[in-house]
C-alpha cells in the first residue's frame, strides 16, 4: 500500500481528522479541506490514506481532489500566487499578467519555484470582477495588475 511511505505524524493527523468527522463518507469535501490544511497538499498517498480510513476507494478520493481547483496535489509555495482568468480579468489582459509572472518566477503555471517561496496558478473567477485583472498572492488581493505591476507584487515578498 502506497500511503505508507507517508511520515507517521502525517498518517497520524489523517486519521484523526477523519476521526473527527466519524468516519463519514459525505463529509469527504470537508475532510480532505482540513488534510490539506495541515499537510499543505494532498498527495496520492495521502489520498490513499484517506481512501482507507473512509472506507471507500482511493478513485472516489482522486476524482473529488482533482474536480475541485482548491485542491492541490502539489506543494504550494510558501507564497501561493494565482492570476484571476475570469471574463472580465481575460478581457482587461490578465494573460499578459501571466506571462510576466511566469518570465519573472522561471516556472510555469501549476509549478513551484526552485526555493519553495512561489507557486504559480490560475482560477477561474475570484468574484473581484470590479478589479480586473486580479491576482491574489494567499488570501491578499491585488487589483488592476498589470504586467508592468508584476515585479512590485514580488517585490513585497522577497
Amino acid at each position: 500500500m502506497a500511503y505508507i511511505k507517508l511520515a507517521e505524524s502525517s498518517l497520524n493527523t489523517i486519521k484523526e481528522i477523519c476521526a473527527s468527522f466519524n468516519y463519514n463518507k459525505g463529509d469527504l469535501i470537508n475532510i480532505l479541506h482540513k488534510v490539506q490544511g495541515a499537510l499543505g497538499y494532498l498527495s496520492a498517498e495521502t489520498q490513499e490514506a484517506v481512501a482507507k480510513e473512509l472506507n471507500i476507494s482511493s478513485a472516489a478520493v482522486y476524482g473529488v481532489v482533482s474536480f475541485y481547483s482548491f485542491f492541490t496535489m502539489k506543494p504550494k509555495g510558501e507564497h501561493p500566487i494565482a492570476i484571476c482568468m475570469g471574463t472580465a480579468c481575460y478581457v482587461r489582459g490578465a494573460e499578459k499578467v501571466v506571462e510576466e509572472f511566469k518570465r519573472q518566477l522561471g516556472v510555469a503555471i501549476g509549478e513551484t519555484t526552485d526555493d519553495g517561496k512561489f507557486s504559480l496558478a490560475c482560477l477561474r473567477c475570484v468574484g473581484a470582477c470590479g478589479l480586473a485583472p486580479v491576482v491574489t498572492v494567499g488570501e491578499k488581493v491585488y487589483g488592476h495588475v498589470t504586467p508592468g505591476g508584476v515585479e512590485e507584487v514580488l517585490n513585497e515578498y522577497k
